[in-house]
């Protein structure tokens, strides 16, 4: 039996991939969890096979969350189910500690086998995000792929709108922290302030 643990903040995602899982002799849905704090104390309490992960969960999410579950559990799978399109975050979820990344329009046609292949010891990623980790890896990735973790975190909310004070109470940083991070955000990418980031995010299609 694979035990799976849900995490997603919309009851209404966990309940549509309940259902999917629903009448599978070897899957069991063992935990749900609506926020990243409740996913750790969940996996710290508790022996789960493969925890589905939603990236952009309240209090400790995205790319932080998988980091901290496969360093308080190096053996649980995890698979990543995200609204980001693949280009933008499958290479570094990857890179991470995940085993899998699906995106959640795919979801219903390919959860079943996906947790399947990574509870197996197996990775699930689509052609174009493993063609990522191919470009990742030899250096002929776009610019933005030489960003931090963090690093990139802001330039999506920077790009999305969101204000440094914004950003700063959202990935529980100082809002000096954040403005460091845009300066060198800014000078990676060859930027000269705000609009042309938001155009470089435009282009990228990171939005």
């Amino acid at each position: 039996m694979i035990r799976v643990l849900l995490a997603d903040d919309h009851p209404i995602v966990r309940d549509g991939l309940r259902r999917i899982l629903a009448g599978q002799a070897d899957l069991e849905v063992a935990g749900e969890a609506a926020n990243g704090d409740e996913a750790l104390a969940l996996v710290r309490a508790n022996d789960f096979d493969v925890a589905v992960l939603d990236l952009s969960m309240p209090g400790l999410s995205g790319l932080d969350l998988v980091k901290r579950l496969k360093l308080e559990k190096p053996k649980l799978r995890l698979l990543v189910l995200s609204m980001h399109a693949e280009q933008q975050y499958a290479v570094r979820a990857l890179k991470a500690g995940a085993s899998g990344y699906l995106t959640k329009d795919s979801a219903s046609a390919q959860l079943i086998g996906a947790l399947r292949k990574v509870a197996a010891g197996g990775v699930h990623v689509s052609e174009a995000a493993a063609l990522g980790l191919v470009s990742a890896a030899s250096g002929d990735g776009p610019p933005h792929a030489r960003l931090s973790d963090r690093e990139f975190e802001v330039l999506k909310l920077l790009a999305g709108g969101a204000s440094p004070t914004d950003i700063a109470r959202q990935l529980h940083l100082s809002v000096k922290t954040v403005s460091t991070h845009k300066t060198r955000v800014l000078e990676k990418l060859g930027l000269g302030g705000t609009a042309e980031l938001v155009r470089y995010a435009l282009e990228h299609k990171l939005l």
